[in-house]
Parts: C-alpha cells; structure tokens; sequence
C-alpha cells in the first residue's frame, strides 16, 4: 500500500530534534525556523516535556470522556491563568480545524444563523465549514461549498459592517495575523470596530488563534495586541508542541448543555500531559516574552536587510511570526536555504518566506540565521 497525496517538498528524512535543531537520517542538522507548522512550541523534545509524556504513557495514556479526568479541569484552570480568561470555559478537542468547525457550530446554535464572514486569503482548516470558511478554492470540496460564508478584506471595517447590518450573520472568524495568507496583521481599529459591530448585530466574534496565539506574537494571544475580547477563541498547534490537540476557550455567554458538543479522543490524557508541560516550559523560561523580544531584535535585523537587498520587498510580523516578502519566487530561496545553508523555512503564497520557529529561539540563532539568507539571498541572485 502507498501514501494517498503525501508529496514532500524537500527530499530529506527528518529523523531526530533537540531544541531549535532537526536533524535527518545522515546526521545533518537542520536550524529550524518552520517549526512543523508552528506546532513545535517549547522546543522539539524539552526534557521536561519528554519527562512528562513519558510518566504519563506509563500511568494510563486514554480512557473516554465518560470518566472524569482531572486532568482537563487542572489543565482548564492552568490555561486560564495564564491568558487571563479564567472565566472562560474550555472545550478540548484535536485540532484546529475541529476547533473552528466546533466553534463556528456554537455560534450557530446560539444565534439560529447560518451565515459566516471570513476574511480574504483566510485559513481556517480543512473540515466541512472549517474548509468553507478558508478562502482557497482548490481545497473547497463540492460537498463543502454550501453558500455559508462570505469572504470579505482583512481591515475593511466598512464591508463587514455592511454585512453584519443585514441581520443573518452568524458569526465573523478573524486571524490576528494571518499566517497562510502571509503574515498580514488585523489592526486594532478594524478589530476593535469589528467587535463592536458584532455586537450590536447579534453576531459572534470568533479569533483563530491556532497559528498566531500560544505566546508566539509576544503576548499569549495575538488579538491581545488589538484590545478585544472574542466571544470564542481557538488554538492548537503550540498547545500540544506536536502532540495532537486543539482547543475552544468560550465566554461565559454561552451555556452548556449535555450532548451539545462531543469528542473521542479530545482532551484525553496524554494530550492533557502534553499540554501542561508545555505551559511549565513556557512559564519557567519566560517564552511568551522571549517571543516579543527575539522576535522584535530578528525583525530589526531583517528590516535593516531590506534595507540594502532589493529581493526584500517587505518584512511584516509579530513576535516569532514573522513574513518576507520576496521580488521572486521563493522556491529557489528556500531549496537553498535547506539543501546549502541546512535552514528550514515556511512560505506563504508564491513569495513569501514564513519564519516560525520555536519559542526558544535565541538571539545568537537569530544572528546566525541572518548569516544564512545572506548566503542564500547571494546565491540565488
């Protein structure tokens, strides 16, 4: 039996991680500024991570939700302190796709509407509504593309506000930052103005915080740079640095009810294992602020870049989100920054490098990235 649509992009086998460093079947190290997606939060195999995991596998590593599992509620309470939404309730599940899709169904079930407003260039996830509300045809199935969504300009107040007026709008899913739409951030006017507008049309304020949130924009969400507070949040990714999870963080407003939400494996024990060390990590070594200020010395010294190397167009981000655009295709760039300068970097679009390292990444590697894509960047030309 072969794999289904499985095509890499880089023929290398990425065998073993420490840190900020992958390394391949051949010994090859690998500085990784991609981090799997953005999942590798605290870092590929944190001892105390291992530790945990580890410990956990060897207690029970699953029982259905039938059960109590304490875990969840220590969990709950841990994450609430720590993105100051303890009066928040959460609802645990295993990916961010699951999370918006579960979330866009609770805003459903609370308005009666059925209609959604997405921004341009959105990625919400691949699953039923999740995938419609992702402003990529290509990946929209016939099945998926049942009229619901709208997809309207990141920061145009006026269009989404004309929108919501109509009086059908479910709810309105925003990014902070968009990461697959190319690190464009939300401002803080469209989305304090949005926030309000749903508000007084009786639509919810949902905030994917999958990509951007977990401390990797130097506060532990993104949309706190903005002053808002979402009627629901969501997050995966960092959560679980690599084990599958996801998350909905849901205000007091909506009320619970038996059956209204469900799950197999969501919240199960390894997962919750998962999830707590890596808030241990992420408070112990002060990542969230290790985010903001490694990502703001990395941008200085991109921008400073730019400022000499006309491939750089632009150079936009928050914390360790970070996006450059390029005056070329970025493939070549990127083959030469693994295959040459053994460099892993995302992209977005056709030109547009996306860096998301761990949040553990340093100074001295941010100086030693910079080394690399001047190699790069001169090779290329």
């Amino acid at each position: 039996m072969e794999l289904f649509d499985v095509y890499p992009l880089f023929d290398i086998n990425i065998v073993k991680g420490r840190g900020c460093y992958v390394f391949d079947d051949k010994g090859q190290e690998y500085l990784d500024l991609y981090g799997g997606h953005a999942v590798i939060s605290i870092g590929h195999c944190h001892p105390h991570y291992v530790k945990k995991l580890t410990r956990q596998a060897g207690e029970l590593g699953f029982y259905s939700n039938s059960v109590i599992n304490t875990l969840q509620q220590r969990l709950a309470e841990r994450l609430g302190r720590a993105c100051g939404y303890e009066d928040y309730r959460l609802f645990l599940i295993n990916s961010g796709a699951e999370a918006n899709e579960n979330a866009l169904k609770l805003a459903s079930f609370k308005t009666g509407r059925t209609r959604v407003l997405s921004a341009v260039k959105a990625f919400h996830g691949r699953t039923s509504l999740a995938v419609e509300a992702t402003d990529n045809p290509k990946i929209i199935a016939p099945v998926n593309a049942n009229g619901h969504v709208t997809y309207l300009p990141l920061n145009d107040l006026a269009a989404w506000e004309a929108e919501l007026a109509k009086g059908d709008v479910s709810a309105c899913i925003i990014e902070p930052i968009q990461g697959v739409g190319g690190i464009r951030l939300a401002t803080e006017e469209f989305a304090r103005g949005l926030q309000e507008a749903c508000r007084r049309h009786g639509a919810v304020l949902v905030c994917d915080e999958i990509q951007c949130g977990y401390g990797r924009s130097g506060r532990f969400f993104a949309h706190q740079w903005l002053g808002i507070r979402p009627d629901l949040v969501t997050v995966a990714k960092g959560i679980g640095n690599g084990f599958p999870m996801g998350a909905v963080l849901i205000s007091p407003d909506f009320k619970a009810e038996y059956g209204l939400l469900g799950t197999t494996f969501g919240g199960n024990h390894m997962a919750c294992a998962a999830a707590m060390a890596v808030l241990d990590v992420m408070e112990d070594e002060h990542l969230v602020e290790n985010a903001r200020l490694t990502g703001d010395y990395l941008i200085g010294q991109l921008r400073a870049l730019q400022a000499e190397e006309p491939l750089i167009t632009d150079v936009r981000g928050r914390g360790l989100m970070i996006g450059i655009s390029l005056g070329m295709p970025h493939k070549a760039l990127r083959q030469h920054l693994v295959y040459e300068e053994h460099c892993f970097t995302g992209c977005a679009g056709t030109d547009i490098l996306r860096l998301l390292p761990p949040l553990t990444f340093t100074k001295a590697m941010a100086d030693d990235f910079m080394y690399r894509l001047r190699r790069a960047l001169a090779a290329v030309k």
